[in-house]
């Protein structure tokens, strides 16, 4: 366990420091997420000149031209920008791998945020455009699930203090969230695309100091591999409900992000056309629509923890697959006041910031009924040894709800925007079916296991 009993909000002192890394590293992540969509739509794809000149680009256009047939420079955005971020969540059950067999947790993290300052810094120079996001990809791999599996290694089994560590680690994941957009947001709209991309990289390299600083207060079995001796099947049998019950629940979730990730693609292109930016004169970046989110789920998430704490002591709390399924449900809200919303705006005059607003204000309820809530299970759900590919499994939902993300995305100038937003509503709905029909036999299973 940790070297220390200093304490952080009433948990191991080593939460905070993990709580910090994680806030750059998401500062960043979201910088890179608030621009590149606008990058790509309003610089880089524009001019055919400039786009041929990126390393690899004639080559990945070409293949997703035949598989998709042509595509407008949204399109094309849409699918880049679905493929990065899938990807950016598909590496983790790799890098979750190497940890658990050959790296350890502590020098995958610094490999990962190594590999990801790089591919900040690469963002500068448009010809390493695709080889800047390759970077970005394997550095979150090797980073992402290797930290967020030692927010669990802090505490001895079945210290209920977890969840309420996971949801304030998700705090610091969403105050990063919320001031990269201002910052990188406001300096690659403003002053130029690279200074914004470079501020990422500033960030990740902060985010690299606080963990060494931190280190001393972290388990330190989370420098070495976790050799086990199994002398019988029973061990290797152990890991497989868990992996069924996490792999059941990670496949409905590719619906709940496909829905979610909109908003950093078709719904950014969205509000940056539809939605009027002015506020008491000033206006402002439509970027800074990405600081909404992270901004709610600040002030949410201990009012949250307040409720399920109340919920808790009358016994009324939600299994977490329920809560899942609630998350579910609050996207189906959030989609119908979207279609509601795009139907009034067929005018010339865009709309009122408060609309978008409102429908943010949905979508972090739903986030925070789904996420750190699928965190906190893996951790108490998943063997000790393998903890770190667990968390991996459980970012590959995200992967493909990112490319789902991306692929939807690719139709949204081909339809009207009430027929795109209705599709988001019918998968929500079917999310919320998926959870909700064998929760009684998954929630046993988590149950023995915990």
């Amino acid at each position: 366990m940790a070297s220390t009993t200093k304490e952080f909000l009433g948990h191991p002192v080593g939460l905070s420091y993990l709580f910090f890394t994680e806030m750059w590293e998401r500062f960043s992540f979201y910088g890179m997420r608030a621009l590149l969509v606008l990058y790509m739509t309003q610089y880089l794809l524009l001019d055919p000149h400039l786009s041929d000149s990126v390393v690899g680009y004639s080559a990945l256009s070409a293949l997703l031209t035949t598989l998709f047939g042509k595509l407008s420079v949204i399109g094309i955005s849409s699918q880049i920008y679905g493929l990065y971020t899938g990807f950016v969540y598909f590496t983790p059950f790799l890098g979750g791998l190497l940890a658990d067999r050959y790296l350890g947790k502590t020098n995958a993290v610094y490999l990962g945020a190594i590999l990801m300052a790089i591919g900040h810094f690469l963002m500068a120079f448009e010809q390493f455009f695709l080889l800047a996001l390759l970077f970005l990809i394997m550095g979150n791999g090797l980073f992402k699930p290797n930290l967020t599996a030692q927010v669990g290694s802090l505490y001895q089994p079945g210290d209920q203090r977890v969840d309420s560590a996971y949801t304030i680690y998700y705090m610091g994941v969403n105050l990063g969230a919320f001031f990269s957009p201002i910052v990188c947001g406001t300096l690659g709209q403003t002053v130029g695309w690279h200074y914004g991309f470079a501020a990422a990289g500033i960030g990740m390299l902060v985010g690299t100091l606080v963990y060494w600083r931190g280190s001393r207060y972290l388990p330190l079995e989370n420098q070495r591999v976790i050799r086990v001796q199994e002398n019988d099947g029973t061990a290797n049998r152990s890991w497989l409900r868990p992996l069924l019950v996490i792999g059941y629940l990670c496949f409905v979730n590719i619906l709940f992000w496909g829905v979610y990730e909109q908003q950093g693609n078709a719904l950014q292109v969205w509000a940056d056309e539809k939605t009027n930016w002015n506020v008491l004169g000033i206006d402002i970046p439509s970027s800074w629509f990405q600081t909404l989110n992270p901004l709610f789920i600040i002030l949410l998430a201990p009012l949250l923890n307040r409720v399920w704490t109340w919920q808790r002591r009358r016994d009324t709390e939600p299994s977490s697959i329920v809560k899942m399924a609630i998350g579910c449900a609050w996207m189906i809200v959030a989609y119908l006041m979207m279609m509601y919303v795009a139907g009034i705006s067929q005018g010339a005059e865009k709309l009122n910031l408060l609309w978008v607003t409102m429908v943010v204000l949905l979508f972090t309820i739903g986030e925070l009924y789904l996420s750190p809530i699928g965190q906190a299970m893996v951790a108490k759900v998943a063997p000790a040894r393998m903890v770190s590919m667990f968390m991996g499994v459980w970012f590959l939902s995200s992967f493909f709800g990112n490319y789902l993300a991306g692929f939807i995305g690719a139709y949204y100038d081909r339809m009207s925007n009430q027929e795109y937003f209705a599709i988001m509503v019918a998968m929500s709905a079917l999310a919320v079916i998926m959870f909700i029909a064998p929760r009684k036999r998954l929630g046993a299973w988590i149950d023995a296991k915990a």
